[in-house]
């Protein structure tokens, strides 16, 4: 099994990294440039496996230059899990443009211009996976909290439920909600610990192999509502 893993230099990508090499993947996995240093410790444990890569995916011709290096790679899987999010108090009310588009463009339009850029290097029966996450669901959100979150994941599962119509439906592709999980993006708080998110995450993607179209999932495979 051949994965692409892009955004994987902490946290659930790095977690989720570790995971899929233990299995016994062959996995590239990126972080951004500076940034790979955790990555690197782990291919110093599995260097026959772990091919470490750096691209910045809000910087299209950084994303290009990636797809060039990995010209001859054929992959089972593409995840993208790079993203972002901003200060748990902001609203629309006072987040500035800055802010608001910084997250817009590194969770919801760099992921999908991943996809459509390396759709090409994943087998037709491959799978094409992005972390998305149980907030971006419009039905769920009954309080309001972690607005500017929740629309670019929203905004992100609208692109996906987009790329799946124009392309037929011929692959699987999975948005998954790895649930609220004890990282730097997560907070202390968390009600889950990266062991008990990331093998289950894993866990069903490898059964949703091979079935075709869009799934919306959480960690234990649950469907989650749009």
């Amino acid at each position: 099994m051949k994965i692409l893993l892009i955004g994987a230099s902490r946290g659930l990508g790095l977690a989720l990294a570790e995971t899929m090499l233990q299995r016994g993947y062959q996995v590239v996995a990126t972080g951004r440039e500076n940034s790979t240093g955790n990555l690197q410790q782990l291919a110093d444990r599995f260097p026959a496996q772990l091919t470490v890569e750096s691209v910045d995916i809000n910087e299209p011709e950084q994303v290009a230059a990636l797809h060039t290096r990995l010209v001859d790679w054929q992959f089972d899987m593409l995840f993208v899990n790079a993203g972002v999010k901003n200060d748990d108090r902001e609203t629309i009310a006072d987040v500035s443009t800055e802010e608001f588009t910084r997250v817009m463009v590194t969770n919801a339009l760099s992921p999908l211009r991943v996809i459509e850029t390396f759709k090409d290097r994943v087998t037709p029966s491959g799978t094409i996976a992005v972390m998305s996450s149980g907030q971006g669901s419009l039905t769920n959100n009954t309080n309001g909290n972690y607005e500017v979150y929740r629309g670019s994941k929203a905004a992100l599962n609208m692109f996906m439920r987009s790329f799946a119509a124009r392309s037929g439906g011929e692959r699987t592709l999975l948005l998954m909600a790895p649930g609220w999980v004890r990282t730097d993006m997560g907070g202390p708080e968390a009600r889950l610990t990266i062991e008990e998110s990331i093998p289950n995450l894993l866990n069903t993607m490898e059964s949703y192999a091979g079935r075709r179209g869009i799934h919306y999932l959480d960690y234990l495979g649950r469907v989650v509502p749009w």
